[in-house]
């Protein structure tokens, strides 16, 4: 993982990781089920084999994807997310939820099974209630 930001924050510390050009819309390629490096990159026009190539080296560092080599000559391999790449999804989902209220042009929309557009909400893990106000505190270390 390259270090661009050294600073106490969860925000600085997750874009050294998911922060560089491509690196979300691979994943977001990953999570809706493009596995194979050529299918990524035919669905990403401008982005180069070297580029891809280093973005999905690095995801695997950071343990969001992993690789399995499903011919052998020549290589090639199969790309997934792993648990912690998935749980991204959240993520993907609330910038989309973003972009449907923010963007000019729109593109997609989350909605529930009767076509109501949804939002983004929080709960307590304690008592599975929503959370009208939240605060963010340091953790201690």
């Amino acid at each position: 993982m390259k270090t661009r930001y050294d600073l106490p924050c969860n925000i600085a510390q997750t874009l050294n990781i998911l922060g560089d050009r491509w690196t979300l819309l691979i994943i977001h390629e990953l999570m809706i089920g493009v596995s194979n490096f050529n299918d990524i990159k035919l669905k990403l026009p401008g982005l180069s084999a070297n580029v891809l190539s280093s973005r999905l080296k690095e995801l695997e560092e950071a343990g969001i994807a992993k690789s399995e080599l499903y011919i052998s000559h020549p290589p090639r391999y199969r790309y997934t997310l792993t648990d912690k790449g998935l749980a991204l999804e959240h993520v993907f989902n609330a910038m989309i939820i973003w972009g449907a209220e923010h963007l000019e042009t729109c593109y997609k929309e989350i909605v529930d099974n009767d076509e109501h557009r949804v939002e983004v909400g929080y709960y307590s893990s304690k008592t599975g209630e929503r959370v009208e106000h939240i605060h963010i505190r340091p953790v201690k270390v």
